[in-house]
């Protein structure tokens, strides 16, 4: 597998018959999964069997499913059906999204490392579920970004997704994972030579987090403060979580990201102000079939 093997795709921005062409689009061009986010629109399982459906190699990874969301029988009869259906292809990663979607969701926030370790441990223990042929084990894999919750990661599932991680942030991760878990990046781009181009793509794939506390809690562990994530996001904080630049300067981003031990890079195109071409532009550039 390449290492930036994957594109995230907001599906719930497509038509279906938009969704099968980015789906078949990224199969032609080699990657190995398109990756889902779980945000109150469609529902993210469904979604995934409907793309399973119409192509015919490209996994379809859940990036992430909420935990909150469905209690882990639910979740392990999600996985296993969409695996046995389509020949292995689906990769299940879940996490706990924030208090916020606890909330609109009507139940009650718990210890986020607590939960997710019970959690994944009942999914991938003997469930009362009656379990349709032999479908392989589905690859598993928690949203990740403080040791607590990387400790989860490298006990109960096959790895962790981690998202707008510095270099020396995902070096750590490797370290509490361990070398035989899988490390995913999930990485916000942009293909511009321009600063200010790159800078405001960067802001914007970066907005609807700033005001979150858990990633405040990892920018401060990185260095950053309150005036980094106020007012917008400050430069140093948008070029440490975004790679933007010439195909070089992004190539040479991703090479410090392997160096630091991560596996695999899921890209989250972001297009340059005016230039919505430069999304797929990027997207193909670093296709493994270019």
């Amino acid at each position: 597998m390449s290492f930036v093997s994957a594109v995230m795709t907001a599906a719930d921005f497509f038509t279906p018959p938009q969704l099968v062409d980015r789906a078949r689009y990224l199969e032609r061009l080699g990657y190995d999964s398109m990756w889902i986010a779980d945000i109150f629109g469609r529902e993210i399982y469904v979604t995934a069997g409907f793309v399973l459906a119409n192509t015919e190699t490209l996994k379809v990874a859940t990036g992430i499913a909420h935990i909150y969301g469905r209690d882990p029988i639910a979740s392990a009869q999600a996985a296993l059906t969409l695996s046995e259906l389509y020949d292995g292809r689906f990769i299940q990663g879940l996490g706990l999204s924030h208090p916020s979607g606890a909330a609109l969701r009507g139940v009650d926030w718990e210890d986020p490392s607590t939960k997710a370790r019970t959690y994944l441990t009942a999914l991938r223990g003997e469930l009362p579920i009656r379990r349709v042929g032999s479908p392989a084990p589905v690859p598993l894999f928690l949203a990740a970004h403080g040791p607590k919750m990387l400790a989860v990661a490298a006990e109960v599932a096959d790895g962790a997704n981690v998202y707008m991680q510095t270099p020396e942030r995902c070096a750590e991760a490797r370290a509490i994972l361990g070398p035989d878990k899988t490390l995913n990046l999930l990485l916000p781009m942009c293909l511009t030579d321009n600063p200010d181009e790159g800078r405001a793509a960067g802001r914007r794939a970066l907005g609807v987090y700033l005001p979150l506390p858990a990633y405040h809690r990892g920018w401060r562990r990185s260095g950053f403060d309150e005036s980094d994530w106020s007012g917008g996001g400050s430069d140093r904080l948008v070029d440490a979580n975004v790679a933007w630049g010439s195909m070089a300067t992004i190539e040479s981003r991703l090479r410090e990201f392997r160096d630091a031990g991560v596996d695999h890079v899921i890209i989250a195109a972001n297009a340059a102000p005016g230039r919505p071409e430069s999304a797929n532009e990027l997207v193909e550039a670093l296709a493994p079939e270019r």
